[in-house]
């Protein structure tokens, strides 16, 4: 649920609008109450959908049809007025989470939950085919979790982002994943398209995955239609009638009395236990939310045919699509003064959710304790705002760098549907796991520390990373030896006991080319603590510089100490984890001088970051720690990328989009982002440390060191 905005109505007929529940391409859903004191929910389809007589007479008679759909596991329509400016549908709201969520937040749903759950569906499905209609949209989305069993909602009327017509022939309708191969194909669709979208839910819920993969829509589609599903892990008691409901062919699949029959005769003889757990605390607490919520004054009215010239509400909407973004300056400082001509207050604003996915409690817990701290600067910092269009909140959740609570503390921000966008995780790599996780769930992921990731970034279109990778941030230590006209050989020290490190900074020197130098590399070994010969071999070669490539810093300890020994005196340079206190106690004296190439800034030591150093002090008594200025700029970038969105489209998709298009300047750098490959500039976040005293010096940016 998110408070409304000034622009959203708060009449709808006769409902009184209290939340948003959600917003798509085509409409918003509001929770509201009825003249009586009942909830529902009621979608509203935007003006410039409304305005196409077809699709005006698609929505009429698909409406009419949805009101006599009947049944235990449907969603019943209460209200709706199709010749409205902006048509509206009223159905019973439902408390419960969706199918999405729970698996999303708890992972797969045990066997007998599962038949429960297929069993009712079908039956739902029934009722929808009896009416005459094809839902067409049968996801874990579109199923609400009640007590009693499942509720089937959106009945095909109102699309979600990405379709172009509501029952047009010829037009791919539905959601990649779940649609059949005819609907993929964009041909002609029956009922038992239905009955496939059913098999592939119940292969997400038995299994937490989609039978046909993720990846780009047409990916999805293509093997939709040409290969076969993915149903391992799937209950072998479920197999058979799946994979009948996934048949290629329509007429090899069951019916939705079929289907209803055979899974009601493999459901457990208790039905009542269906429910998963925690189910019905989490019913309750959303129930007593909703009850509580006061019914707003309407002050304005949409759902009568009115005027005839726009009224002020389809204004407002094409303001909040258009041209009136909620920026800085002029944008917010109108947003601003129309809330105070509607006699408002801040509290009326609407609050947007920054996730914190943090190691709080275990290793990592000094830069997920600095990320926190420079997150809830941040926030404070925004909210403070006398222009700000919106609020935002802070929700943190700790993995304890630990792997397996890394993937529930992302489900359990994933099922949050107030989190907008989430910072993290904090620990040195962003695990391909993690990343699909918020990528399924088109929720922003920003990740400011980790120096690696193993996922695959031209697949993750939600991972905004605001940092050059450690194997990068060799070009700073190139660039630093091109500015200081360093004249000889440079040996690249090759540990092959981190080789994901390694290799990465040894290439990038091997490819360098600085002029009077000489750059070779000099392997040793992942199953030998002794560098002495890579040592010797340095000062043999009467080296004025040599690299240590890897990303151990007791490693590299001992590799600066044998250095030492062999009487190396030119420059020892390394990049990422390396520096750290590790290395600094290991190698001792055998540190002084070494150049650090690095992701983040000292913000004791910028000048930008002056006013951000004092409040730091001033609230937890200490500067900041490593990374925390950089939070509160990944925290910035975040409000800005929301400013920067219209009012109508701030949701989790359009935010995780919007950062890569956003110029954010934050007191470490000017952030921002190549948007063809979605990766930032790394040339304003790579800088250069040098060890004097037995502690890291903060240098500067490395193009002006």
């Amino acid at each position: 649920m998110r408070p409304l905005t000034p622009d959203d109505p708060r009449t709808i007929g006769e409902y009184r609008t209290l939340v948003r529940l959600g917003a798509g391409g085509m409409g918003v859903v509001y929770l509201a109450r009825s003249p009586g004191g009942a909830l529902a929910a009621v979608k509203v389809i935007r003006a410039e959908h409304a305005a196409d007589p077809g699709f005006r007479a698609r929505f009429r008679r698909e409406a009419e049809a949805a009101g006599r759909v009947t049944g235990p596991w449907v969603v019943p329509v209460t209200g709706a007025n199709t010749e409205a400016r902006e048509p509206w549908l009223a159905t019973a709201f439902v408390p419960g989470p969706s199918l999405a969520e729970a698996v999303a937040a708890e992972g797969p749903l045990p066997a007998g939950t599962v038949r429960v759950l297929g069993a009712r569906l079908a039956g739902a499905l029934v009722a929808v085919h009896e009416a005459g209609l094809v839902h067409r949209d049968v996801k874990p989305g579109n199923v609400l979790l009640a007590l009693d069993g499942p509720r089937l909602i959106d009945f095909g009327i109102a699309r979600h982002e990405g379709a172009t017509a509501l029952t047009a022939t010829d037009a791919v309708i539905g959601t990649p994943g779940y649609l059949a191969p005819e609907q993929a194909s964009a041909e002609p669709v029956g009922p038992a398209c239905d009955i496939f979208s059913l098999g592939c839910v119940l292969v997400y819920a038995a299994t937490g995955r989609r039978p046909f993969g993720h990846g780009t829509a047409a990916g999805v589609l293509f093997r939709t239609v040409h290969e076969q599903p993915d149903l391992d892990g799937l209950p072998p008691g479920l197999l058979p009638l799946v994979e009948a409901c996934l048949a290629k062919d329509p007429a090899d699949r069951p019916t939705a009395r079929q289907t209803e029959e055979r899974l009601t005769d493999a459901a457990p003889p208790d039905a009542r236990s269906w429910a998963p757990p925690g189910l019905s605390a989490l019913i309750a607490e959303r129930s007593a939310a909703a009850l509580a919520l006061p019914t707003p004054e309407p002050p304005t009215v949409i759902g009568d045919p009115g005027p005839t010239g726009p009224s002020r509400r389809r204004l407002l909407t094409a303001a909040a699509t258009g041209a009136v973004l909620l920026t800085g300056g002029t944008a917010a400082a109108l947003v601003a003064g129309r809330q105070r001509d509607r006699g408002t207050s801040s509290r009326t604003l609407p609050t947007y959710t920054i996730g914190l996915h943090a190691d709080l409690s275990g290793p990592g817990r000094a830069v997920g304790l600095a990320h926190e701290r420079g997150i809830r600067l941040a926030v404070d910092d925004h909210n403070s705002r006398t222009d700000a269009g919106f609020r935002l909140a802070l929700r943190t959740e700790d993995d304890a760098g630990d792997a397996d609570r890394a993937l529930s503390t992302a489900n359990r921000l994933v099922a949050d549907p107030d989190v907008l966008a989430v910072v993290g995780p904090t620990g040195n790599v962003a695990t391909a796991a993690v990343v699909s996780r918020y990528e399924a769930a088109r929720l922003a992921q920003v990740v400011v520390a980790a120096g690696s990731t193993t996922a695959q970034s031209s697949v993750a279109k939600t991972l905004c990373v605001t940092r050059p990778f450690d194997d990068s941030l060799s070009i700073a230590l190139i660039g630093y030896l091109v500015r200081a006209r360093t004249a000889g050989r440079v040996v690249v020290i090759e540990d092959r006991g981190t080789p994901g490190s390694s290799w990465g900074v040894a290439h990038n020197f091997q490819d360098a080319s600085i002029a009077g130098t000489r750059i070779s590399v000099h392997p040793v070994d992942a199953d030998t603590t002794d560098f002495a010969p890579a040592a010797r071999a340095v000062v043999a070669a009467r080296a004025v510089a040599v690299v240590y490539a890897g990303s151990a810093p007791g490693r590299a300890a001992r590799c600066a100490t044998a250095l030492a020994d062999a009487g190396f005196t030119g420059t020892g340079m390394s990049v990422g984890p390396v520096l750290a206190p590790a290395f600094l106690r290991g190698a001792g004296r055998a540190a002084e001088g070494w150049v650090f190439a690095q992701a983040y800034t000292d913000p004791t030591a910028l000048p930008a970051a002056k006013a951000f150093t004092a409040a730091h002090r001033e609230r937890f008594g200490a500067p900041p720690g490593r990374w925390s200025a950089e939070a509160y700029d990944a925290a910035g970038l975040i409000a800005r990328a929301a400013r920067t969105t219209s009012a109508a489209d701030v949701e989790r998709g359009g935010i995780a989009q919007r950062l890569f298009r956003t110029t954010h300047r934050g007191i470490t750098r000017t952030l921002s982002f190549r948007p063809d490959i979605r990766q930032v500039r790394i040339e304003a976040g790579m800088f250069l440390y040098r060890v004097q005293g037995g502690r890291a010096r903060f240098l500067g940016l490395f193009s002006k060191v």
